[in-house]
């Protein structure tokens, strides 16, 4: 759809640029609201998982929510970079920052016994593993459920695909850089929570590397993930700054000069920052906010919008192929019917998985808030709270 819709009179920017061009403006705002929250819960949880690891680092000492404030402003700090292009580098460093953190996680944990303070809900004993987890009814379904969406959170993907093909030179460069990285992504991390899940069982956290026992290590670790993840979040903010100034600012104020985007910019990253502190301090239980972003924004833009849209735009063009763009409004039964029919069965796999990606985001919906529920009943999660869940 992108190399279809796209060109130097009217470029594609963003998802919302390309979901409005095919389905109207009114849908667009829709959606560049969605991945406005979606990329400030990215943040928080980033926010969020550094401030557990600066918890275990200083061993418990001092408030956990003053600790996730310190990553918040670290992010205003960073976020100040206003172009893509100047986090290729710190992106590519951030890329080997991980992988160290990968190797240091599985060395440690094959090598030492779990961090049994990162789960003070779990009994200690034996590390049990399981292929297929047994049991049933509505606290199985729902843990499942909770697992599946931070599946979704951590292999989710598509809803900034746009945003970084405006801004490469050559289209090419998108597709070689697309598929090196979801499949590093893919193979790395499959095999790294597998390795992880066999050494640790019931006793893993996340992030994993925060499952370390060792002191050193897991030190050395966390700081090596402060880098990595302040890079990430920057680059997550940058975009969504970006997504809100074009869709609210610039079309509302129309030609602004230069001297005055600047400070807009700069006080649009502070208030992002600091809504994103708000979110990580308000949900401090790691699992149950990436799983609640998985679910509300997550696995919408990757399986449910895509092809909702790509189906409206196949009915759009066959439409145009079939009645030659007369001006008439498409949307009617008659005009709708004729455009389905010569790509039925496409049309109606788009459909299908529309359907089944819609109910399993309602499903995880549900999970995730009965999970948020039970935690915050329990005395396990706190908002605010200066006690660490973790350290």
């Amino acid at each position: 759809m992108y190399l279809s819709l796209d060109s130097d009179k009217y470029p594609l920017k963003s998802y919302g640029d390309l979901v409005g061009r095919v389905c109207g403006e009114k849908i667009r705002y829709a959606a560049d609201l969605l991945q406005s929250l979606q990329l400030l819960c990215n943040v928080a949880v980033i926010v969020l998982g550094n401030g557990q690891g600066l918890s275990q680092v200083t061993k418990g000492k001092g408030c956990y929510t003053i600790l996730i404030l310190v990553w918040a402003l670290a992010g205003m700090i960073v976020g100040q970079i206003r172009t893509l292009q100047k986090f290729g580098f710190l992106a590519n460093f951030a890329i080997w920052l991980n992988v160290f953190v990968i190797i240091a996680t599985m060395v440690s944990v094959a090598h030492m016994a779990p961090n049994y303070a990162a789960n003070p809900g779990v009994p200690i004993g034996p590390v049990i593993t399981k292929a297929v987890v047994s049991g049933s009814g509505t606290g199985q379904f729902s843990n499942q459920l909770v697992a599946c969406m931070n599946i979704v959170y951590s292999y989710g993907g598509a809803i900034v695909f746009i945003e970084f093909m405006a801004e490469m030179r050559r289209p090419y460069d998108f597709w070689k850089g697309m598929i090196l990285a979801q499949s590093f992504i893919f193979i790395v991390y499959l095999i790294y929570g597998l390795f992880v899940y066999s050494q640790l069982g019931q006793f893993v956290v996340n992030p994993a590397n925060q499952g370390i026992s060792g002191y050193a290590m897991q030190t050395v670790t966390n700081v090596f993930n402060f880098v990595s993840a302040v890079i990430a979040a920057a680059l997550y903010g940058n975009i969504a700054i970006k997504v809100i100034f074009n869709t609210c600012i610039e079309k509302t104020f129309h030609v602004i000069a230069l001297s005055v985007q600047r400070v807009i910019w700069t006080v649009s990253v502070v208030v992002y920052w600091a809504l994103a502190f708000v979110i990580a301090s308000a949900i401090p239980q790691f699992s149950a906010l990436t799983s609640l972003v998985g679910a509300v924004c997550i696995l919408q833009f990757t399986y449910t919008f895509p092809p909702l849209i790509k189906l409206i735009f196949d009915l759009r063009i066959c439409d145009l192929e079939i009645n030659q763009g007369t001006s008439t409004s498409w949307f009617n039964m008659k005009r709708i019917f004729n455009a389905y029919k010569p790509k039925f069965f496409l049309n109606t796999l788009h459909i299908l998985f529309f359907l089944a990606s819609l109910a399993t985001a309602g499903l995880g919906i549900y999970s995730s808030a009965e999970t948020l529920k039970e935690s915050y009943s329990s005395g396990a999660t706190t908002s605010f709270t200066c006690k660490s869940p973790i350290a």
